[in-house]
């Protein structure tokens, strides 16, 4: 099948993001299957406590399926450029599909092998289908214009972002009428309808694989990876800030002896993400990406190291929010500055590395931050969550104005040499 024209540049607003062709149809259907991934893991972590009666087990499990997910991602990415997501996506989704619903029928039966249930959760990590990575790679195919990738771009990250928030919410909803294996069931279920119907997508099946695409330019070389090594780099610091500060924001309202607000703190950050990454998608903005995410990081570590100091619980959770402002634009800008490094048929590899450098900074982070607390005051503690970021956008801002400094230079020398010439 050919591929669709690109749509023509409509005035930028989210409503023409989603009036484009098939768009409704594929991010709908990308929605549902992703929102799996916010329900599999709390539900596995409660199914195989239940099954196996110990902690340890089901903590082993879930790691197991995260390090799996996380670390094969780029592999997985990589098949989908290869073969097309048309034909690479339905194995993995129908592999993932039945492993969830595996895991599922054996953490219903008490008394189950723990071994078992490791297995089965490094397997399912495995199958994890990038569906997330395959639809950013969308948006940059259907969409020419800039301005409205940007804003496809920041509806995707924060629909993610409230997909994490709603899954859990919804494993709650589940365990009222059903045991917890009825969410791995839900899971298996969502991935299933949502992933087999986004790989049934016009605009999907339309992307060949790398073998079938035609031939792409060159690609620039040392350029192209500085690019995607910026945007790896600058997403890996947005996950290990987040990742310590939400042990942080347990540790802080502990010592406060607020526990309660703890929830309330964290929702303030998807809240304070969502609006940023919404507002940042619908205002126009000036400078290279590249800059663009250095200050974005400069930010972010300024707010949430002086939230450390923050006098009170209240303080602290408007802090929280105040930097969340930042993150869904940070992680936006990463993806788009991935896309704009890496030729078409590298799309969705380039994506899912972005994603994998988060997500592993996150789960670093956290057990990071575990050790420090308790042994360096919460202050601290904060500032050494906030460097990771700092210190990228500090060395983008200085390699920004380097490049300048050289393109003026060279601009300075070629006029010399014309004047030269001309005398």
């Amino acid at each position: 099948m050919s591929p669709p024209a690109p749509t023509p540049a409509p005035a930028p607003s989210y409503a023409a993001v989603l009036r484009a062709p098939h768009a409704r149809r594929t991010f709908g259907a990308a929605l549902l299957g992703r929102l799996s991934y916010g329900t599999a893991p709390l539900s596995l972590l409660l199914s195989a406590k239940e099954a196996t009666g110990s902690y340890a087990t089901a903590g082993t499990a879930l790691a197991a399926f995260g390090l799996t997910s996380v670390a094969l991602s780029p592999a997985r990415a990589s098949l989908v450029d290869r073969y097309g997501p048309g034909r690479a996506l339905p194995p993995l989704v129908l592999g993932y599909g039945a492993l969830l619903t595996a895991l599922a029928v054996v953490c219903a039966r008490p008394g189950t092998p723990g071994a078992v249930l490791v297995a089965l959760s490094a397997a399912a990590g495995t199958a994890t289908p990038p569906l997330g990575p395959v639809m950013r790679a969308l948006w940059s195919r259907l969409l020419a214009d800039r301005d409205l990738l940007r804003r496809a771009y920041s509806l995707d990250t924060v629909a993610e972002e409230l997909l994490f928030v709603t899954g859990p919410l919804l494993v709650g909803l589940v365990l009222l009428v059903a045991a917890p294996a009825a969410g791995l069931a839900l899971g298996a279920a969502l991935i299933l309808t949502g992933g087999l119907l986004f790989a049934a997508s016009p605009l999907t099946r339309s992307v060949p694989g790398a073998a079938t695409a035609p031939a792409a330019a060159p690609a620039a070389g040392v350029r192209s990876l500085r690019g995607l090594g910026r945007a790896v780099a600058g997403s890996a610091a947005l996950g290990l800030c987040l990742g310590a500060v939400e042990l942080l924001v347990v540790a802080f309202t502990d010592a406060a002896g607020r526990p309660g607000l703890m929830p309330w703190a964290m929702a303030a950050l998807s809240a304070g993400s969502a609006v940023g990454g919404l507002l940042f998608g619908a205002v126009p903005w000036r400078g290279s990406l590249a800059t663009r995410l250095a200050v974005l990081g400069l930010a972010l570590g300024a707010v949430l190291g002086a939230t450390g100091l923050a006098p009170h619980p209240y303080v602290l959770v408007a802090g929280v929010a105040l930097g969340g402002l930042c993150v869904a634009p940070a992680l936006t800008t990463a993806y788009l500055l991935a896309d704009e490094a890496v030729a078409a048929e590298r799309r969705t590899r380039a994506g899912a590395w972005v994603n994998t450098a988060f997500n592993a900074g996150n789960t670093a982070a956290t057990a990071g931050a575990g050790l420090l607390v308790g042994r360096l005051p919460l202050a601290v503690c904060f500032v050494l969550a906030a460097l990771p970021p700092v210190l990228v956008g500090l060395a983008g801002v200085l390699a920004t104005a380097r490049g300048r400094a050289g393109s003026h230079r060279g601009a300075a020398q070629q006029g010399q040499r014309a004047l030269g010439g001309a005398a």
